[in-house]
């Protein structure tokens, strides 16, 4: 009987041998050899779902940006109240920081895709959509905490979303190479937060 391979799950795993190179040895590292030693696969099994190293990275780097936004939206789908944009905003910025090694470890990965998009479209284009997509999020959000009071009417939402993320993206690069420290990094989210939130009043 044939066996049975289930190849969406294959890729994922390709994807994260493609993450580990990056992350431990850089993306000039990433070969089809290279990530077929590094996922224990054959050479034909990797050229059987990549032909080049450019497909390989446009799906890595896919497949990150999916796990985020899977995140983001698992965040939002807990959240149990409507009036919580604020702690959904920490939340979700807070996702984007290095502030574990498993979050080190992403924020390198992301990082060396945001370097290499300079000179690849496709990857650009992926890497744009998924700031779209944060910035999507802390707008909504922003919107609600001034249908609730809790942001004054005179912010302009798409502008403080563009801020917030753009100050995500700035920490991220300081922490990961150890400019500032998570700590200092998450007090400076709250710093800002904190400057948005101030009017705590419920608008009935």
């Amino acid at each position: 009987m044939p066996k049975i391979v289930d190849h969406d799950r294959r890729r994922r795993e390709l994807a994260q041998a493609i993450w580990s190179i990056i992350a431990l040895r850089g993306l000039n590292a990433v070969t089809l050899r290279s990530v077929a030693a590094e996922a224990g696969v054959s050479m034909g099994t990797v050229q059987h779902y990549f032909r080049t190293k450019d497909q390989m990275l446009l799906f890595a780097c896919q497949h990150m940006v999916d796990l985020a936004q899977a995140g983001a939206s698992s965040l939002l789908e807990r959240s149990q109240h409507p009036d919580e944009p604020e702690s959904i905003i920490r939340a979700v910025m807070h996702q984007t920081l290095p502030v574990d090694e498993q979050q080190r470890f992403g924020s390198a990965v992301w990082l060396a895709f945001v370097a290499h998009a300079i000179v690849d479209d496709e990857l650009a284009e992926i890497i744009r959509h998924a700031w779209l997509g944060l910035h999507d999020i802390l707008t909504n959000q922003l919107r609600t905490a001034q249908q609730f009071g809790k942001v004054s009417d005179d912010v302009d939402v798409e502008r403080e979303a563009l801020s917030l993320a753009t100050v995500a993206d700035g920490l991220v690069q300081h922490a990961v190479v150890g400019q500032i420290s998570a700590d200092d990094a998450l007090a400076v989210i709250d710093h800002h937060l904190n400057r948005l939130f101030t009017k705590p009043s419920y608008r009935a």
